[in-house]
């Protein structure tokens, strides 16, 4: 029956997404053609970006290690790689699943209807000339696809060599993609001024970055420590929130680390941005619907925007004169129309970007306000969104829970190298001794002083042992709870031992267990489970 299922849930994606293409289609475009947005903000959506499976984009200066990121997600090579310590890829190279390895040049991908790149046709053939496809058949690669980017550099002769807007570029990817991944090296930490722009670029999408301090076994704790507030400082600078984005420190390659002090930080932080990148496929669905309400928002508000200068034109002289006004008087016009309409602030686009673009316009082929097409607009988001909203919580509910597989994120879970394997309660889950064993001579010479009877201790005896662990009552009731496996409100010796065991496992630091598991059970209080069974 798994199967079917999973044919269901796949049909119930599919209603998700043919869902926003059709709200798309029906209420937003004829909004956006009316008033050129395409011109001014992002060309218009098509078939693919709604069906195309969730996208990771990863930005950094050069040898920050972003191909070798992607080899090492992947564990193989993928067509069209070159990794080396001077500036090697450059280009942007989208690696995706196909059924044999091979490499598809820019012109060709842009014109593929299947692919979400058609709009990059935009940026002209200085662009094309630095953009492929790499498709190849491995498992990671049917949930995701990765996008690497040519590295940045340090400098100002770049910006000119380029032949293309690179940022406009990392801004168009930007609004299409799930996750943007900045990398740094720790050993080199710098941003360059055009990095900045490129993270600038970024703006409004703050939700989507995440940030990895990659190479950080080359530095021992002290410099890390250091390196890590100068990354925390210079990104402050330049990403514009209060929030602290999120950094994962590691080393993202299959080489031995070079200082293995970190060893442990660098594990967890691979397991936290693993589970990251595998819980994109889930939320797939929801981010395409936020980024359509984002999109419809802006749409609005350049409605608002561009009928207001169509009314303010004169119908028949001083029509530059009265542009030129107009454009100077951009911030004023903004706020007058917030006050109108209610709108915030942060809705608006750009001041100085849209004074540039509105340079080349005619306005009086601006088209006055209808406002049908803002309501079909407002209708979409307070009500059509909320019963799509619905559908993908139902969908998510019904669902096998969709991850990402294969590559790196199959080494994680399973065997003694799983993360946390062996550790706190795990300890002793594959010996045969019972793992409190060798500390108990120590706890029982604590529980004889604690004058038993009958071979158990009182609840009151115990409770003032306890006690002295400083841990909160929440936490040692639970202990307790496990503790005391026959549930008489005594402990006797093997009981009392067990406690001790699980107050030490706390204070290390790890996780209690919800249940008692079976190679904690005390050795004489295991054969009536057992037999139960």
């Amino acid at each position: 029956g798994g199967g079917r299922e999973r044919g269901g849930g796949s049909d119930v994606v599919q209603t998700v997404t043919g869902g926003l293409r059709d709200l798309y289609l029906r209420k937003l475009l004829p909004l956006e053609e009316h008033y050129r947005f395409h011109d001014f903000h992002s060309p218009a959506l098509e078939e693919a970006d709604f069906e195309n499976k969730p996208m990771v984009l990863l930005v950094g200066q050069y040898s920050t290690g972003k191909t070798t990121f992607i080899r090492y997600l992947l564990e193989q090579d993928f067509p069209g790689m070159r990794i080396g310590p001077e500036p090697t890829t450059d280009s942007f190279i989208a690696v995706m699943y196909g059924d044999s390895e091979g490499n598809v040049p820019g012109n060709a991908l842009v014109v593929d209807p299947k692919k979400p790149f058609r709009k990059l046709s935009r940026f002209g053939n200085a662009f094309l000339n630095r953009f492929m496809c790499s498709q190849l058949p491995n498992q990671v690669l049917k949930s995701i696809s990765i996008i690497d980017s040519p590295g940045i550099l340090s400098g100002e002769k770049q910006r000119i060599s380029r032949g293309y807007d690179f940022c406009q570029v990392l801004q168009w990817f930007a609004e299409r993609v799930d996750r943007i991944i900045l990398l740094f090296d720790a050993h080199k930490l710098d941003i360059s001024d055009e990095f900045s722009e490129a993270i600038k670029s970024f703006r409004g999408q703050d939700d989507k970055i995440r940030v990895v301090l990659n190479k950080a076994d080359q530095v021992d704790t002290q410099q890390l420590m250091r390196v890590y507030g100068a990354l925390m400082w210079s990104l402050g600078k330049v990403i514009n929130t209060p929030e602290v984005l999120r950094v994962y420190i590691g080393s993202f390659w299959a080489h031995p680390l070079r200082n293995t002090e970190n060893r442990r930080l660098f594990e967890a932080e691979a397991q936290d941005l693993f589970k990251d990148i595998q819980s994109l496929p889930q939320k797939a669905a929801v981010r395409k619907l936020n980024d359509l309400i984002k999109r419809a928002r802006l749409a609005k508000v350049h409605a608002y925007i561009i009928s207001y200068l169509k009314k303010e034109m004169p119908s028949v002289f001083g029509k530059e004169n009265k542009k030129k006004e107009l454009i100077s008087r951009l911030p004023e016009i903004y706020i007058q129309l917030q006050r109108e309409y209610h709108i915030s602030a942060g809705d608006f686009p750009e001041v100085k970007k849209m004074q540039e673009l509105l340079e080349t316009c005619d306005f009086t082929k601006f088209h006055s306000l209808k406002p049908k097409l803002i309501e079909a607009v407002d209708n979409m988001l307070a009500n059509k969104i909320a019963s799509l909203m619905s559908l993908i919580r139902q969908e998510e509910s019904n669902m096998p829970t969709e991850i990402v597989h294969g590559g790196a994120f199959d080494g994680t879970t399973a065997g003694p190298f799983g993360h946390g394997y062996g550790e706190g309660a795990k300890e002793g889950a594959d010996e045969d001794e019972w793992v409190v064993a060798k500390d108990k001579p120590a706890y029982d010479e604590i529980f004889y002083t604690l004058s038993p009877i009958n071979g158990k201790i009182s609840g009151i005896s115990a409770k003032k042992e306890m006690v002295t662990s400083k841990l909160p009552n929440s936490v040692l009731g639970k202990i307790w709870k496990l503790a005391d496996c026959d549930g008489d409100g005594m402990l006797d010796d093997e009981e009392f031992a067990l406690a001790k065991h699980l107050i030490k496992i706390k204070l290390d630091g790890y996780e209690l267990p919800g249940t008692l598991p079976s190679h904690l059970v005390p050795p004489s209080h295991r054969k009536p489970f057992q037999t139960a069974e």
